[in-house]
């Protein structure tokens, strides 16, 4: 198969394209064939090496990138029984173990395998799952009931954009810390109820504006100072959810309880996810797709000012 790869750790020059073997498909696993991959900042770090050794798996070469996909299915492990060949599906992965999906195929175990949704591009799909789980698994650690208050902190980002979606499916209020105007009009087009341009506006006055006793909740998915003085508007009796991975974490830790945590990717959180899509109008922002043989610009954009996800077209 045609596959991106790295034959070492470094920059944006070691992603090449050559053909390398089938991924070797279990008895628990499901191969697709990749239709559109996300490129994430997590993808930049991994090519870097920072995901060197993780979860006490050695990594190896040639080493393929990719922890988001969506396609279709390509052959499935012979306990595998709850997906057909040919049936258009996403997934998420983690590429230090056993490969990523920039690649024309895909294997990953069918726990982490769910069918798109009819109302979902593959496009939108590919670029999803990571993102769409972690902003849920961040409002169910913070719980919040209709009527709540809630500040979306990189509300136009990959995760931010999602995150505003679902909170606004449960209704929950939503302040919106977006960037740039084009940030600020996809956080106005998404329905959040308040939007604030993080580049220019005082957040935290806003956030006293918008909820004058302080906000009951945060979600964090873009660290730094803005972020760590923003967050002061939760009132201490609130919670903060801040994703493994979002840096850097707050020096001084405000009154209000932080949670750090990692989305659920299994079987059950895209149960969860699937039916809020089929009852919602949620969606997947694209500011850019690449052609696989582009790779390079995909990783180079990820330094420049976009919103919403980038996503590499395989297949």
């Amino acid at each position: 198969m045609n596959a991106v790869v790295l034959d070492r750790f470094g920059g944006v020059d070691e992603l090449s394209s050559r053909r390398i073997s089938l991924p070797e498909v279990g008895d628990d696993d499901i191969l697709i064939r990749v239709e559109f991959a996300g490129v994430a900042s997590w993808d930049a770090l991994e090519r870097a090496g920072a995901y060197d050794g993780a979860f006490g798996v050695a990594s190896t070469f040639p080493y393929v990138l990719g922890w988001d996909a969506a396609g279709t299915v390509a052959a499935v492990g012979r306990d595998v029984t709850q997906f057909d060949v040919g049936e258009r599906v996403y997934a998420s992965t983690m590429p230090v173990k056993r490969g990523g999906f920039y690649a024309e195929y895909g294997v990953v175990e069918a726990e982490f395998v769910a069918r798109v949704p009819d109302r979902i591009p593959t496009e939108q799909a590919g670029a999803m799952p990571w993102d769409a789980l972690t902003a849920l698994s961040g409002l169910d650690l913070l719980g919040l009931r209709a009527g709540g208050t809630l500040m979306v902190f990189g509300a136009s980002g990959g995760l931010g954009h999602m995150a505003v979606q679902l909170a606004r499916h449960r209704g929950i209020r939503v302040l919106a810390v977006a960037s740039g105007d084009d940030g600020v009009a996809l956080a106005r087009w998404l329905g959040a109820d308040h939007i604030v341009n993080g580049r220019e506006d005082d957040v935290l006055a806003a956030a006293f504006e918008f909820a004058p006793g302080g906000l009951d909740a945060a979600l964090v998915t873009v660290g730094g100072e803005i972020a760590e003085r923003s967050i002061r508007a939760v009132k201490s009796s609130g919670r903060i959810a801040w994703p493994n991975g979002v840096m850097p974490a707050p020096v001084t830790p405000p009154s209000a309880t932080v949670s750090y945590y990692d989305g659920d990717v299994s079987r059950a959180g895209t149960d969860r996810l699937n039916a809020i899509i089929e009852a919602s109008s949620f969606e997947v922002h694209v500011a850019r797709t690449f052609p696989f043989e582009e790779v390079q610009d995909a990783h180079r954009a990820l330094n420049d000012h976009y919103v919403g996800k980038l996503a590499l077209k395989v297949g």
